[in-house]
């Protein structure tokens, strides 16, 4: 039998603070960076094992 933990959804603040950046360069990066994030209703969550792969694979870098 495999062992697994539930990632957590993280709320658009909790992402913001994580990554030491306001709230609207996550707007902004969703929409034009493709950062990985996923519409619940009116709510954008975010999967923290997908955004720090993206800033690792250099999403979050101006080009």
């Amino acid at each position: 039998m495999t062992d697994f933990v539930t990632e957590r959804w993280l709320s658009l603040e909790e992402i913001a603070e994580h990554l030491g950046i306001s709230k609207d360069t996550v707007y902004r990066w969703i929409n034009n960076k493709k950062m990985p994030a996923h519409k619940m209703g009116r709510l954008w969550k975010f999967k923290i094992s997908e955004v720090d792969e993206w800033v690792k694979n250099g999403g979050a870098i101006d080009k």
